[in-house]
Order: C-alpha cells, then structure tokens, then sequence
C-alpha cells in the first residue's frame, strides 16, 4: 500500500492501493479505533456498482450503517441535494462521533464533505473516490461545496477529511469518457510540475500517477491551504473550465472543460510571449493522447460573461494561471474586463 501523509489543519492519509473497498469497515477501524455509525453517500450508478460491498464491508467490522443516495451528475450538486443529506443526519441520530463516508466521484465527495463539514459544526468525512479525477484531485485537499444557479460552488467550505482510501481497481468500471475527464486533471498535474511525471505520460501505471498528482497537490495544500497563495497554481484551466461548464449546463463533464481552459489559456500567453510554442505544443500533444479537446464552441464573450460569477473573481479582477513552460506556472491577476482579450488570444471567437 502506497500511504502519501497529508498535513493541514487535520493531518490525514491518502492511501493507495487496489482492493481497498472490500477492506472498508477494517481501514475505518485502524483510523478511528472503535466502530460508530456511518452515513453512506453516494450517487445512484455508483450505489449501484458499489454500495453492496461499502456496507458489508463495514458492518462486518461493527459500524451501524445508513445510505444516502442521489441521482448523478453535476445537476445533483445543489443546496436541495445538501438539505436533504442534512435532514438524513438529523433523522438518523447522527452525533459527531460519527462519520460521513464519500464513495463516488467529485460530486459525491464535494456534497458529502461539505455536508460532514457543517452538520453539527463537523462530523469527520473519509472519501472513498472511485474516478480518476476523485483519486488525483478532488478528494485531497478539503474544498467541498455546491454549486448555485450559474455558478459553481459558489457555497462551501475548506474542510480536510479524516482519510482517503484511493482504490485503483474501481476505475475498471469507469466509462471511458469518465477516465477522461481525470485525465485532464492529470495532464494538468504534469503542467504544473514538469519532469519525471510529464515524460512519462500516458503510459505510466495508474497507481503511480495518482500517487504522484496527490503528492503534488499534496504539497501545494500544505503549503496555502486556505488558497490565498501558491495553491492556487491548481486552478490552471479552472477559470475557463468553469465558464464553459456554466455555459453548457454542466453538460460538458469538468475535465473535458479544464483541458479546453488549459489549452485556451497556453495559447493566449504563447500570443502574449509568456510562453514557448514548444510549451502549446506539448500541451496539445498530450491533451490529444488522452483524446481531450483543446478547444471549445463557446464564444469569447460568453465565457467571459459567465467567469464574472467565478469564486475565483476579487471584486474587479481575476486570477489566471499562465504556463512560462512545462513545469513553471504562475498566477497572474488581471482586469476582470480584459478576461475576453485573453480568451480572444487564446483563439475564441
């Protein structure tokens, strides 16, 4: 088992290693010590495939077990979805010597944390991500949170969690457009931190990608925790990703959008002379080996429209990250009203 130590305002593990779900209740037991009562959150086509195993697994080792489940997708995301979670604590007798278990993608884990976050000012959350994109971003790091009418989670909180249990043999019943989509948090991993993980793409094991992107993310939260600083490097491709998430409502999937901002937003600075063409061609030629697109249909003028909603805006600016080359990015605030330049640059219309 790979274990990557995480220490912020809660010290945690990501652990890593294949068959990791069927050892669910034991992984609990050597992190908390005692059973207690777990909900159970996940998203129906995932409830479907896994939710068995989840429970068997952690009744056998004691712990009382309910579930909540909800319909996939971006659009279950809401304030709706975490009032309800809510209310299912609540009418449980969840105390906060309890536990929260997130087993499912992004959503899953966003939704449950924050709810865990908040219900009864924190219960601990363990997330249990089964995609790619869960396994190498977002179950590390504590941003939970939903997402508004326009605006992508817009409501939230930095909440770690108390574990990570990262099981690579799950992914084998991820659709191939779902791989995808963490592919593109891979490629932008290796963007920001260059040799040895970029070089070895797209070939190298699995588990030892996702051990190395939590590592890199790993480190970045150590060091800004709370995203005032060098953390923020991990929204390359975000800002634009969003906007076109927002746009399309939701219909394109959050890696399939951060490709197409990352490629839009290297473009733009390789048009400024921030960056080498050798730095957009690098980038293009592994978005393509994954099979992402480095573009998107959306017009410069609406996705500047729909950033204007964006978190990541401080009142009339925004924040980029531009890539200098492969391995060095950095943060750059602008205008929010140049925000359309930048995405005309980057080859919008």
């Amino acid at each position: 088992m790979k274990v990557i130590p995480v220490r912020a305002s809660r010290s945690y593990e990501v652990r890593i290693e294949g068959g990791l779900l069927s050892s669910l209740g034991a992984q609990l037991l050597t992190r908390f010590g005692a059973p207690c009562a777990v909900m159970l959150v996940s998203d129906d086509a995932v409830y479907a495939l896994y939710g068995a195993a989840a429970e068997s697994s952690l009744r056998s080792a004691g712990f009382r077990t309910e579930h909540f489940v909800f319909p996939h997708g971006e659009n279950s995301k809401t304030l709706a979805a975490y009032a309800a979670l809510q209310q299912a604590l609540f009418e449980k007798n969840f105390t906060r010597s309890d536990i929260v278990v997130a087993l499912g993608g992004g959503v899953a884990g966003d939704l449950a944390g924050f709810a865990a976050a908040t219900c009864q000012r924190g219960l601990a959350c363990v997330q249990v991500p089964t995609t790619l994109l869960a396994m190498v971003d977002a179950s590390v790091g504590g941003k939970t949170g939903v997402n508004l009418a326009g605006g992508k989670n817009q409501v939230g909180a930095f909440s770690q969690p108390a574990l990570v249990l990262c099981d690579p043999s799950l992914l084998a019943t991820l659709p191939d457009n779902e791989y995808k989509n963490g592919c593109a948090e891979v490629v932008k991993c290796a963007m920001l931190s260059g040799e040895p993980l970029f070089s070895s793409l797209p070939h190298a094991p699995v588990e030892r990608v996702i051990a190395a992107c939590v590592e890199i993310k790993r480190d970045l939260v150590q060091a800004d925790e709370y995203d005032a600083g060098c953390r923020r490097l991990l929204n390359f491709g975000h800002t634009v990703g969003h906007a076109i998430e927002s746009c399309s409502g939701y219909a394109v999937p959050h890696g399939f959008a951060v490709a197409a901002g990352m490629a839009v937003l290297t473009r733009a600075a390789c048009c400024r002379g921030l960056c080498g063409a050798d730095t957009l061609g690098a980038l293009r030629h592994l978005l393509d080996a994954y099979g992402l697109s480095d573009t998107t249909a959306f017009s410069a003028q609406a996705l500047a429209a729909a950033a204007l909603s964006d978190k990541k805006r401080r009142g009339e600016s925004l924040s980029l990250v531009l890539p200098e080359a492969v391995g060095r990015c950095r943060v750059e605030t602008i205008p929010a009203e140049e925000f359309v330049l930048w995405l005309r640059d980057g080859g919008l219309a």
